[in-house]
C-alpha cells in the first residue's frame, strides 16, 4: 500500500485552492462541506458555483499575482488549474514549506489523493487507486452505493449520540458488540424506508430499552460447525456471517489459515488436531463466546463435530452445523 489512508478533520481550518473552473467547484463544494475556510486564487472565476459562493462570502478571493506566501496560512492545498508549469511550481513551494497539495489529475506531483468518497454521514467510506485509475476507484463507489443502506448514516449517528447509554445497559463489550451485530443486520431498515430518520430513532430507542432484558437471553456462548471451503469466496452468506460474528474460531490440523479470510479480524484464532478441537470449542462457549469450528470434512473433523453437538446439547450449549458452499453448481 504506497498511501497512507487518513481522514482530516477540517473544521475551520484554512484550505487554499487555485482555480476557478468546474474541477475547483467540485473541489470548493467538498472542502466547505467539511467544515473548511477556503481560500480561493483564480485568475478568472469560469464556474457559477465557484461565482456563487463568493457572491455569498463563503469564500474568500486572494486577489494579484500568486504569492508563495500564502501557503503559510492554510493547511491543505488544491491545485486545479490547467497551466502545467504553474501546477509543478506550486508542488515545489508547498513541499518546501511541508503543506500537502493535491494537483488535480496528477499523481507524481500530489502529496495526497482526494478519494471517491461514500457518504453515509457520519459513517463515510472512502475509494482510491493511489491516483492511477481513478475511474475504476468511482466504480467502485458506484457499486458501495448501492450496497450500503441509507439508514446506516442516522443509525451511525445514533451510535455516537447514545454511546453512553448504550455503555450503561450493555457494559460488557462482547455482548455490546453482538447488540450492535443485531441492529446492524437489517433490524432498522424497514423504520427508515417508513419514516426516514426520525422513525429509526424511535426504533432504536426501542431497541435500546430493551437491551438489558435482551442481554440476559444473549449472554450463553453458541458454536457453528462449518466445513472449510475451498476458496473464501465460495462461502454462502450464512458461514460469512457466522466467521464475521465469531469470538473465538478454532481449525482443524489440516484448514489453511486462508480458507478463513473473510472471518473478523479480532477474533480468537487457535488451531489444534481434529481430537483437541472439539474438547477447546466448548471451553470457549461455555465461557460465552461465539465458536465457529472449521474443518476440512474428513472423517476426523466429522467425528469431531459429532463429539462437539453431543457436548453441546449435554451442556445446554447452542450448536448448528452451517453450509459452507451453496448446494448444486455455481
Amino acid at each position: 500500500m504506497a498511501l497512507y489512508p487518513l481522514f482530516a478533520d477540517l473544521e475551520g481550518r484554512d484550505v487554499l485552492v487555485v482555480g476557478g473552473g468546474e474541477v475547483a467547484a467540485r473541489k470548493i463544494a467538498a472542502l466547505l462541506k467539511a467544515g473548511a475556510r477556503v481560500r480561493l486564487h483564480a485568475r478568472a472565476i469560469l464556474h457559477p458555483d465557484v461565482a456563487a459562493a463568493l457572491a455569498a462570502g463563503r469564500i474568500d478571493r486572494l486577489g494579484g499575482d500568486f504569492d508563495p506566501a500564502w501557503l503559510e496560512m492554510v493547511w491543505l492545498v488544491v491545485a486545479a488549474t490547467d497551466d502545467t508549469a504553474f501546477n509543478a511550481a506550486l508542488a515545489v513551494e508547498a513541499g518546501t514549506r511541508r503543506r500537502l497539495i493535491n494537483v488535480v489529475d496528477d499523481a507524481a506531483l500530489s502529496t495526497f489523493q482526494v478519494p471517491a468518497v461514500v457518504d453515509r454521514s457520519p459513517l463515510v467510506i472512502a475509494i482510491s487507486s493511489g491516483g492511477v485509475a481513478p475511474m475504476l476507484a468511482r466504480r467502485v463507489r458506484e457499486q458501495m452505493e448501492t450496497l450500503l443502506d441509507p439508514a446506516l448514516g442516522p443509525l451511525a449517528a445514533l451510535f455516537g449520540r447514545y454511546r453512553q447509554r448504550i455503555r450503561q445497559a450493555l457494559p460488557d463489550m462482547g455482548l455490546r458488540r453482538r447488540w450492535f451485530e443485531r441492529l446492524l443486520d437489517g433490524r432498522l431498515d424497514r423504520a427508515h424506508a417508513a419514516g426516514g430518520a426520525g422513525q429509526v430513532e424511535n426504533a432504536f430507542l426501542d431497541e435500546l430499552e430493551r437491551a438489558g432484558e435482551w442481554a440476559r437471553h444473549a449472554a450463553g456462548g453458541a458454536v457453528a460447525l462449518l466445513a472449510a471451503a475451498a476458496m473464501p469466496d465460495l462461502y454462502t452468506l450464512r458461514a460469512l456471517r457466522v466467521l464475521n460474528e465469531a469470538d473465538a474460531i478454532v481449525l482443524s490440523t489440516g484448514v489453511a489459515r486462508d480458507a478463513i479470510e473473510p472471518a473478523r479480524r479480532d477474533a480468537l484464532h487457535l488451531q489444534v488436531p481434529d481430537a483437541e478441537a472439539d474438547g477447546l470449542a466448548l471451553e470457549h462457549a461455555l465461557g460465552g463466546s461465539r465458536v465457529v469450528y472449521v474443518h476440512a470434512g474428513t472423517p476426523a473433523g466429522l467425528a469431531a463435530c459429532a463429539r462437539l453437538s453431543a457436548a453441546c446439547h449435554e451442556a445446554g450449549i447452542a450448536c448448528r452445523d452451517v453450509p459452507s458452499v451453496a448446494a448444486g453448481p455455481v
